[in-house]
Order: structure tokens, then C-alpha cells, then sequence
């Protein structure tokens, strides 16, 4: 047991060191993750930061009280991609926008389903950026966020665009520290004539009524750029500054860098997060994930095959700043971590004290990994209980566990019990053909029998599990 808590460190992409949290009001600590884009089945890699950001505000709840952080992850409903899907399915029996709200809410709906299955929080706000374009209500919206801009002259119109001018913010880059040729070349920006620079990213563009969703702005009918919602949203649900800014590693440029540079220059202010946290990449099997390598894995596609929670443990056995090389040889692995923590902690449904090496893993930076390797050591039931829920684990006692997955494999929870028991008598009455013949009966029906003695009375004790 580690002697006292040290407090949570966390490394910040933006400085590049592991630092000391602290936050800005230990009543309001504030978090924001950059959520899905819903217009598809989520894949395997969306999982991770939805995970591992679940981690970091579950751990943020325990500090400092659940009523005391608050946690924003966003959905961006509006996209070209769903823009799209949506034209394609489209009947013209009412708006090309409800088209568009209906096919998102019914992603967004999957997603829900999937992520909860995972163990996940749902977070405290789960706006949709569709709802922060034009509010109505005076409060910070994504067209009051450009108007800002072009009024500061961090941005301008041209030809029904306004675009953001970066060479108006002199530190821009300062998140993915690239040079400036390289900041070129990376931002894939469009060849337009109308461009002051070419770095120069899209605030807001046209839309074309009869076959793009668009709402009315000062200028002209149009929809916004992507990284412009993320700025809107975080302003109006937690301030101008925040404590922690999270998403993947891919998001540090544009998207990450370019909203630094929106909401910097519109509040005047040299911070927009005080703490930024990425993810790194995931593979399958050693390769990149792709549909034409035949190794593309949806979040449920993945859960038809195995449980949310050996799906969570899975990822989190890498720390999360590294990249993690997805295998069947690791879900299996985390299966049997989960069937041993399950059987030691058995029928405990009440949590006891925590492990504190357990929290000094994740307040270091969220050391999932030590912290797991910890969980294997713990040998108090109740301990276990609590310093695996802290992390998402053991929601269930084992029998619930163990019904669950008796239930989803069809096999009658009745039958298997009164098999275990007979099983159970017979080695009592050293009838070994009878115990051999039970267990085989046992096994054609996908049951694996564990037999031992109870350490305390020497009596034969035998549990089961649902075999893969």
C-alpha cells in the first residue's frame, strides 16, 4: 500500500511534461472530449478515448466529488460525410435537415448502446453541434463565435466563405509545435483564389439549398466549418478557460490547433485549456486498421463476439499515451483476468476501502497499466471491489456475472446448477465415474466446471463459468 496519495499528474501535449493537476476551481473542475461524428457505426478505435477519458472523469469524481466536475463531450451531427449519407436516402417528404436529424439520431442511438455496454459514464453534457449553430438565446453560439472574429480582424469574408487569417494569431502552431511548411503541407487546406494565406482555414461556407443542410448568417446561407463547433460548445458549457481538453492524437492538428487559435483570438486570453491529453493510435494485429485490409472492427461488431467488459479492460491494459495493437490473443487474456478478479471477489456487492497504489497508478497520468497489475494482487474482496469499480470493473457480483452470460449463451441456468450439484456429490462420494461422466454432460453444454476444496472446511467446492 502506498503511504499517502501524491496527487494527480497529468502530461500536457501542450508543454510536453507531466505536471502537477490544478485545477482552476477545485468546486468546478472541468473536462472536454471531442466525441463522435454520427453517421456510422462507430469503430473499435473510436473506443479508446471514450474509455480512457471515462477513466480520467471517473477519477476526477472521486477526488473531488461527482457533483463538482463537469464533463462535456460533444457529438458533431454535421459533417459533409453525413451530409451525404443523408442526401442519398433522402425522400424530399420533409427537410433535407430532419433527413439529417433522424439519420444521426438514429447513430447517435447505437453509439449510446454500444458505449454503454462498454461501462462508460455517459458525460454531464453531450451537445450536438447542430444546436449550438444559431441558439437565439444570447448565448455563445458558433455564428457569434466568426462574428467575433471578422469584428477583432482574426477573420474575414470572402465569396460567401469566412475564413480564419492565421498569420492573426503569431503563436499559432504552438500545440503541434510543427514548422511552418510543414503546418502547410499537413492542413490538406483547399487552393482557393479568394485565400489570404494558405493556411487560412474555413469559419463558415455556402450551402447549396436544394442539396446541403444550411442555416442563415450575416453571411448568406451556409453551415459551419468543423473545428469552428468545438470552440462554440466548450465556450458555452464551460467558460472561455477550462482545466483539461482530451481527444485522440489525431486531432492535434488542425482540428485541436485550430480551435486554440478561434477561441484564443476571440477572448483575448492565452489559454483555451490549461491541460491537453491525447491518445495514441490503434492497430489489429500489427496493422493499420482499414476496410481494405479486411481488419476494419466495429465497436459492435466486436461486442457480438465478446463482453463490454473484457473489450474495456483490453484497452486499457496499454497506457493510453502509447499506441495498442488490438489481437484476439489479448481479449482472451483479459477474459481470464476478469474471470479471476470475478471469482475472488465473488458475491461482493458492497465496495470496501480503496487500494491506494490503485489511485497513485492513475493519478500518475493514468497508469491503467500498473494499475491493473495491481488489481492482481489484491487479495481483500472488498478492496478489490472498489479499486476495480474505480476504473469501470466488477459492476456485477460473480453469480449476476455468471447469469448473464449463462443467459446469453441459452443455456438453462436451472439445469446447469442442478448438473453442478450432482457433480459437486459425487467427488464428495469419491464416485469418479459419475463426476467425470457429469462434467462431460457439462461440457457439451459449453459449461467449464473449476473444482478445488474450500481452504477453510476441506470440503469439495466446484464453480463454473460459460466456456468461449
Amino acid at each position: 500500500m502506498a503511504e499517502t496519495f501524491k496527487g494527480l499528474r497529468l502530461h500536457n501535449t501542450l508543454t510536453r511534461t507531466k505536471e502537477d493537476f490544478v485545477p482552476l476551481d477545485d468546486d468546478h473542475v472541468r473536462l472536454y472530449v471531442c466525441g463522435p461524428t454520427v453517421y456510422d457505426f462507430a469503430h473499435i478505435g473510436n473506443a479508446r478515448p471514450v474509455i480512457v477519458f471515462d477513466v480520467l472523469f471517473r477519477l476526477l469524481r472521486h477526488l473531488y466529488g461527482p457533483e463538482h466536475v463537469t464533463y462535456v463531450r460533444n457529438v458533431t451531427d454535421v459533417d459533409d460525410k453525413i451530409n451525404k449519407r443523408a442526401f442519398e436516402r433522402w425522400t424530399r417528404q420533409r427537410p433535407l435537415t430532419a433527413e439529417i436529424r433522424a439519420l444521426t439520431d438514429d447513430t447517435l442511438r447505437q453509439f449510446h448502446a454500444d458505449v454503454d455496454a462498454l461501462g462508460v459514464l455517459r458525460p454531464t453534457h453531450e451537445p450536438r453541434a447542430t444546436d449550438f449553430i444559431a441558439r437565439g438565446d444570447g448565448t455563445l453560439d458558433m455564428i457569434a463565435v466568426i462574428a467575433r472574429l471578422v469584428e477583432k480582424g482574426h477573420a474575414y469574408e470572402a465569396e460567401g466563405h469566412v475564413l480564419f487569417h492565421v498569420p492573426s494569431m503569431p503563436n499559432y502552431g504552438e500545440l503541434s509545435r510543427r514548422p511552418t511548411d510543414d503546418l502547410i503541407a499537413g492542413a490538406r487546406v483547399e487552393v482557393a483564389p479568394y485565400k489570404r494565406d494558405p493556411m487560412d482555414f474555413v469559419l463558415w461556407k455556402p450551402s447549396d439549398r436544394d442539396t446541403e443542410p444550411g442555416w442563415d448568417s450575416p453571411w448568406g446561407y451556409g453551415r459551419p466549418g468543423w473545428h469552428i463547433e468545438c470552440s462554440a460548445m466548450s465556450g458555452n458549457l464551460l467558460g472561455e478557460v477550462f482545466d483539461i481538453h482530451a481527444g485522440g492524437l489525431d486531432l492535434i492538428f488542425p482540428h485541436h490547433e485550430n480551435e486554440i487559435a478561434q477561441t484564443c483570438c476571440m477572448t483575448g486570453l492565452p489559454r483555451m485549456a490549461n491541460y491537453w491529453l491525447h491518445n495514441g493510435f490503434l492497430q489489429v494485429e500489427g496493422e493499420k486498421m482499414s476496410k481494405s485490409l479486411g481488419n476494419f472492427r466495429t465497436i459492435r461488431e466486436v461486442l457480438d463476439d465478446w463482453p463490454g467488459e473484457v473489450i474495456r479492460l483490453n484497452m486499457l491494459k496499454t497506457h493510453y499515451r502509447q499506441p495498442i495493437d488490438w489481437t484476439l490473443k489479448g481479449l482472451e487474456e483479459s477474459e481470464k483476468a476478469l474471470d479471476g478478479w470475478y471469482r475472488r471477489a465473488g458475491d461482493m456487492s458492497a465496495a470496501g476501502s480503496l487500494d491506494a497504489d490503485v489511485l497513485d497508478a492513475l493519478a500518475d497520468d493514468l497508469n491503467t497499466p500498473l494499475a491493473i497489475a495491481r488489481l492482481h494482487q489484491i487479495e481483500t474482496p472488498e478492496t478489490l471491489k472498489a479499486s476495480a469499480g474505480l476504473m469501470g470493473f466488477l459492476p456485477e457480483t460473480a453469480s449476476a456475472r455468471e447469469a448473464g452470460r449463462t443467459a446469453r449463451a441459452g443455456i438453462d441456468m436451472a439445469a446447469v446448477e442442478a448438473l453442478v450439484a450432482a457433480s459437486t456429490a459425487a467427488r464428495a462420494a469419491k464416485n469418479w465415474a459419475e463426476s467425470d461422466r457429469l462434467r462431460d454432460e457439462l461440457a457439451g453444454m459449453g459449461i467449464q466446471l473449476k473444482q478445488g476444496k474450500d481452504p477453510a472446511t476441506g470440503q469439495p467446492v466446484t464453480t463454473w463459468e460459460v466456456k468461449r
